[in-house]
């Protein structure tokens, strides 16, 4: 694995690390506060608002049936052996009407009749399961009392009914009077708080039994011992009935918070239910965001890194194998190319050829012409040799003015090529501080070329090359020698 992939690899383990720790860091400290907000504000807040509001909306018909048991009508009306039964029905619907209930009713104690707004229902009896509430209220000794029951009067519907005695001004017992809540409005309160708070809010009495539900199929039907999650706390809810309390469980991995408040005008305890999911809703959609937002960010930064990584690391490359002054192929990269073409000629048997040169009588023109003048003459000759070249040699400087080419071909190919390289290399150049009567500098150079052989190394091939550039500078330079 090349240096360069491992550093890409560590930038995006260490941008999509770190992003998605901190993502993960938030979202459980916005779960934490929001479990703190749940169980420290929110719902207690939540529940005493409800209890106020089921007190102001349930105490009123407790309070008018209060009303109607303090009558002196009603009183003086039973007292008087109930004659004329049109003035206690006008009176009951009177009640109905002015104060919108779903009923009104009164039941003697004397008579046993049952009287409401249409007249006479009927007379309880002991035998009959409707009217037990009628003898265990009376046995009770209660002022006042609830009682969750169905309407004879309307098609059995469920009915709440608040029932409270009636007593002459001796005290004695006259019977029962009170309204009843349409339970399907009832249900509809509840359900508005729920819509209105965003939470599962009813009501049960001390056994557990529920009394009040947006679902009225669970009214007087299902009690919270039996109902998954709930049950585990169910006993210390039902026990807590003094002060409010908080309790947690856990339906199907969903975590419920639950908070109590026990009413004693009803006896019944209300219960305010919130899942930890609906309200963690917000935090795993703030994280979807942030996962997609943040992740395609980091992918951008991920690339952006990628294409500056490269960048530079094409650019260190190309550095580190060329020469500063001639921009050509320095000495490390032609080495890296000699050994791909001895692997070439080895596997394939392609014959490739060196040319080394350099250029005649360098260190007079040097010193003739100063160092910046040479490093230009050194700059001309790669350029002439790059022109000169084709496209598979491989032109590099070998050292000072010297330069090496790696020429794809047989020794007769290369001596052509060497050729034109001399050729197009010959110029004449005039130095401002030698004399105007001195003669142009004449700039040449000597070739020597060498043919790869099974067996050579670098040193042994750039050898013959040297030798014969040497042979060719002792026959007068300027010119071309094979070795």
């Amino acid at each position: 694995m090349s240096i360069r992939l491992k550093l890409i690899m560590a930038v995006a383990a260490i941008l999509v690390g770190a992003f998605v720790l901190i993502s993960l860091f938030n979202y459980n400290v916005s779960r934490k506060n929001i479990h703190d907000e749940i169980v420290y504000s929110a719902l207690p807040l939540t529940r005493d608002n409800i209890y106020s509001e089921i007190q102001s909306g349930i105490m009123r018909p407790v309070f008018v049936s209060s009303l109607m048991a303090n009558d002196t009508f009603l009183q003086d009306w039973t007292a008087y052996g109930e004659k004329n039964p049109d003035a206690v029905q006008r009176y009951l619907n009177e009640i109905k009407e002015e104060y919108g209930f779903f009923s009104a009713f009164f039941v003697s104690a004397s008579t046993r009749k049952y009287y409401h707004p249409g007249g006479v229902l009927k007379k309880v009896s002991e035998q009959d399961r409707h009217d037990v509430w009628f003898y265990d209220f009376i046995e009770s000794g209660e002022k006042y009392d609830l009682d969750v029951d169905t309407n004879e009067v309307a098609d059995n519907i469920l009915t709440v009914f608040i029932n409270h005695r009636v007593e002459g001004k001796d005290g004695k017992f006259l019977g029962v009077a009170g309204v009843g809540l349409n339970m399907d409005k009832v249900s509809k309160l509840l359900d508005s708080f729920s819509k209105k708070y965003s939470k599962e809010i009813f009501l049960v009495d001390l056994d557990g039994v529920i009394q009040m539900h947006s679902n009225v199929h669970l009214i007087e039907k299902a009690n919270i011992k039996d109902l998954p999650g709930i049950e585990t706390v169910a006993h210390k809810l039902l026990a807590s009935n003094s002060e409010p309390a908080i309790f947690e469980f856990s339906v199907d991995g969903d975590k419920k918070y639950l908070t109590t408040r026990y009413i004693p005008e009803f006896e019944w305890i209300l219960v305010v239910q919130q899942s930890e999911n609906a309200a963690l809703g917000t935090a795993r959609d703030n994280l979807s965001r942030t996962l997609l937002v943040g992740g395609g960010a980091t992918l951008l930064i991920l690339f952006l890194s990628i294409l500056t990584i490269n960048h530079f690391q094409i650019r260190l490359e190309k550095q580190a194998g060329t020469d500063a002054l001639t921009g050509v192929a320095n000495r490390r990269l032609f080495e890296q190319r000699f050994d791909a073409a001895m692997a070439n000629f080895r596997r394939k048997g392609n014959p490739f050829s060196l040319i080394l040169l350099d250029i005649d009588d360098f260190k007079n023109i040097n010193d003739l012409c100063g160092h910046l003048k040479g490093d230009t003459i050194i700059k001309d000759t790669s350029r002439a040799i790059s022109s000169a070249i084709r496209n598979d040699d491989f032109c590099a400087r070998w050292g000072g003015d010297e330069f090496i080419i790696l020429v794809d071909g047989k020794m007769s190919i290369a001596m052509n090529v060497a050729e034109r390289i001399r050729s197009s290399v010959y110029n004449s150049y005039k130095c401002n501080n030698v004399s105007p009567a001195a003669d142009e500098i004449k700039i040449t150079v000597s070739c020597g070329v060498s043919e790869f052989q099974d067996g050579d190394t670098l040193d042994s091939f750039a050898l013959r090359a040297d030798k014969a550039m040497y042979e060719s500078k002792v026959q007068g330079k300027d010119r071309v020698a094979g070795g």
